[in-house]
């Protein structure tokens, strides 16, 4: 049975993010320039995502249109949260992702890009999100799949339904 990863911000071709540091002055990415920081994220990526899997890209993909193309690099069926910096045309995106959407419902967890107002707390389980990398939302319900959150590599929706297995899926209409 395939399996559903999440993963955000992977930042394909952004020459200036591995030059990036974290608030502590350690760097963000831990690779010395963006090809092998490209490298690295399809070879984690490839090593847990099958060819029959699904993977939810919560955004921020890539920098430029050419770097779309190491997508035909990456294993899975590819769903598109957009992201701020997925600014691209759609025609872009189209050949290597199955839908593009704006934020996906999944088992009550809303994900989107950018984390959503903490007013939306009664209407879903968790907000699983990117956008900030490194950084750490305060409240638990927030779920950050940046890329630099999760050890660079795709994580299994299992994993994060696990992390919240006793919180209650939301009631439709509860607000």
């Amino acid at each position: 049975m395939p399996e559903v990863f999440i993963i955000s911000d992977t930042h394909f071709g952004h020459n200036n993010i591995v030059k990036f540091n974290r608030s502590d002055g350690s760097p963000l990415r831990p690779w010395d320039n963006v090809d092998q920081m490209d490298d690295a994220l399809i070879k984690n990526w490839n090593r847990v995502v099958g060819k029959e899997d699904k993977v939810y890209h919560l955004g921020d993909v890539t920098m430029n249109s050419k770097s779309l193309d190491l997508l035909y690099n990456l294993n899975g069926t590819k769903i598109l949260i957009k992201g701020n910096h997925d600014i691209q045309a759609l025609k872009y995106y189209t050949p290597h992702f199955k839908d593009i959407r704006g934020s996906h419902e999944l088992d009550g967890f809303l994900m989107t890009h950018i984390p959503v107002h903490d007013s939306q707390k009664g209407r879903y389980r968790a907000n699983i999100h990117g956008h900030i990398h490194a950084g750490k939302m305060k409240d638990p319900w927030y779920y950050n799949v940046s890329v630099e959150a999760i050890d660079y590599t795709p994580i299994n929706f299992n994993e994060i339904q696990r992390h919240y297995k006793n919180t209650a899926k939301p009631v439709k209409g509860k607000r």
